[in-house]
């Protein structure tokens, strides 16, 4: 029987994963800070399922984790942890704003190479990462950091899968890049998404279903499709715009400087 490792499983798009591939077959290995969490999760669950408690916020304990699970017979592996938060950057905390770097990148960044080392040395499997539709914009105002972390996740997937094509690998990496999800992310990030979020476990399913038919990009929903497609065509400046002003309806407090119509017309 085939195993499944995923970070971020205790909730969200993670728990939901962990459901649909424990449905397929596959045993897991679940990691998050939340064991209490993953525990309960686990006990729902039809396959085997061994639980790792890791803070991917140090690098000393992702370093640890990717050691631990190279050694591993892992055949799906998802970097699915990650948080956000909203505000304006000179505004939000530095450390928070930090260890969001720690996660959405460093952890990402050595986990795949863990991962990307071991799979290629038996020729195969699957490593998806899930980025954002953020990651495929040029800014956002009012989530900059994030918004930058997961434009690193898209950018280093993508030239990842390039050089796996290229080699001939029967690897295959994936980026997942949802809009709106209805998960608790939203409450950790302290946003109401002003566009309607789909389900988790939607995503999930999508995702999978796309993954294994050896997709790049995986974009859930037809707005936010256009959305990606409106960020190759429109200047930087424009997007950017818009991105903020989406960003000013998603928190209490939140407004647009004086000056954003004047702006927004000038790139127009």
């Amino acid at each position: 029987m085939k195993t499944a490792c995923i970070t971020g499983a205790s909730s969200g798009i993670g728990r939901e994963l962990a459901k649909k591939l424990s449905m397929m077959g596959y045993n897991l290995i679940l990691i998050s800070r939340n064991t209490k969490a993953l525990d309960a999760l686990s006990g729902k669950l039809p396959t085997k399922c061994e639980i790792i408690s890791c803070d991917l916020s140090h690098e000393d304990k992702c370093k640890e984790l990717a050691e631990t699970l190279s050694k591993r017979n892992i055949y799906i592996f998802i970097n699915n942890a990650g948080f956000g938060s909203l505000g304006r950057f000179d505004e939000t905390d530095a450390n928070n704003d930090l260890s969001m770097i720690n996660v959405n990148i460093k952890a990402v960044h050595i986990l795949t190479k863990a991962m990307i080392t071991a799979f290629k040395k038996r020729d195969c499997g699957y490593i998806m990462n899930v980025a954002s539709s953020a990651g495929l914009m040029p800014a956002g105002p009012y989530m900059s950091t994030y918004y930058a972390t997961k434009s690193y996740v898209t950018s280093l997937t993508t030239a990842i899968h390039h050089e796996l094509k290229e080699s001939g690998s029967n690897v295959h990496i994936c980026m997942l890049c949802p809009g709106p999800v209805d998960t608790n992310f939203n409450n950790v990030a302290g946003v109401t998404f002003s566009l309607p979020g789909i389900s988790s476990s939607y995503c999930a399913e999508y995702a999978l279903k796309k993954m294994f038919q050896g997709k790049l990009t995986i974009v859930p929903t037809l707005t936010m499709k256009l959305a990606v497609i409106a960020a190759k065509i429109f200047p930087r400046e424009f997007m950017t715009s818009m991105a903020g002003k989406q960003q000013t309806k998603k928190g209490k407090g939140l407004r647009p400087h004086k000056n954003f119509k004047k702006f927004n017309a000038k790139i127009l």
